[in-house]
């Protein structure tokens, strides 16, 4: 999965981006963006504003977070913002000079560190409890076939013990998050105060799929999930068991509605006296709706976590 996805012919060093493969909530709408610059404004007020106010955008892709943030912005915050792209791509041409581009994180920023589907894309192991009863690791050759391997031990097993237990019937399957645990935790750490949103397809201990999620994705299709470079490779995110204390997991529905952003229609009166701003708020209400519908983006969850400050109202309409 690192080689296929990071590798020098890795899916994520291919020149069309991951916006030539699927779309998401960043490419569905500005409308997200926008709701992500409401949020950095609330983690600035919560913070007091400090002199210098960090925006890194974990898993940036082309940089299209980045820049719809920032033009999101209102001037004074802009100005006292600065924004880091974090991604192991090259950097791409044509990208505001501003956005400083990194393959990690900065240390000791404050502000706001969000990553839109980032930990769904952390390499991770899989596990398949075996005709003979062992939880096994699920081995994968460049074409695809599998075949199982030692039983999982260790750290995994413990990971598996307390996040992802299998039942008895041979077949289940799990995904050992512990990458995606660690790799949260390091990212965490970059922030002296401010807030870190991790957004992603996920799963609690209480509903995990029986055989797990991993898959592949290219052209907009759902594919096997060949480790041969040719697709996007992803898992669910256990966003559970990445949670720290007095971390808050809600939906992307609510996270948006509490941001501003909602579906609603526009009311009818508008059509008569304003019939051009009839049809905008008609567009934007459409747009909203896809970001968030239930069966759809709309049921992302949102792992909110706070380092060095209260969460307080920053999510709350």
């Amino acid at each position: 999965m690192e080689e296929a996805l990071y590798g020098p012919e890795g899916f994520y060093r291919r020149p069309e981006g991951p916006a030539g493969h699927f779309r998401t909530s960043v490419h569905a709408s500005p409308l997200f963006a926008g709701a992500v610059a409401r949020l950095l404004c609330r983690v600035d007020a919560a913070l007091g504003h400090p002199g210098e106010l960090a925006f890194v955008d974990m898993g940036a892709g082309r940089g299209e977070l980045t820049a719809g943030v920032l033009a999101a912005l209102p001037a004074d915050v802009a100005a006292r913002t600065r924004a880091y792209a974090v991604e192991r791509a090259a950097r791409p041409e044509g990208l505001d000079p501003v956005i400083e581009w990194r393959a990690e994180p900065p240390a000791d920023v404050t502000g706001l560190l969000f990553a839109n589907e980032w930990l769904d894309n952390v390499p991770l192991d899989v596990a398949e409890r075996a005709p003979d009863g062992a939880v096994r690791q699920v081995l994968v050759h460049t074409d695809g076939t599998e075949e199982l391997g030692a039983p999982v031990a260790g750290p995994d097993a413990a990971w598996l013990a307390r996040w992802w237990p299998l039942g008895p019937e041979a077949g289940l399957r799990a995904e050992i998050g512990r990458p995606r645990d660690e790799a949260w935790a390091a990212a965490l750490a970059t922030l002296t105060r401010g807030l870190a949103v991790a957004v992603d397809y996920a799963h609690t201990r209480a509903d995990r799929p029986p055989f797990g999620t991993l898959t592949g994705f290219r052209a907009g299709r759902e594919e096997r999930p060949v480790p041969d470079g040719s697709r996007d490779i992803t898992a669910h995110v256990a966003l559970d068991a990445c949670a720290l204390p007095d971390a808050l997991l809600l939906t992307q529905r609510a996270a948006l509605r509490a941001l501003g952003v909602s579906g609603d229609r526009p009311p009818l009166a508008l059509a008569s006296s304003d019939p051009a701003g009839y049809v905008r708020a008609l567009a934007g209400a459409g747009q909203a709706a896809e970001l968030t519908a239930a069966g759809g983006l709309g049921d992302f969850g949102w792992l909110t976590q706070p380092v060095g400050m209260p969460l307080g109202d920053v999510l709350t309409p």
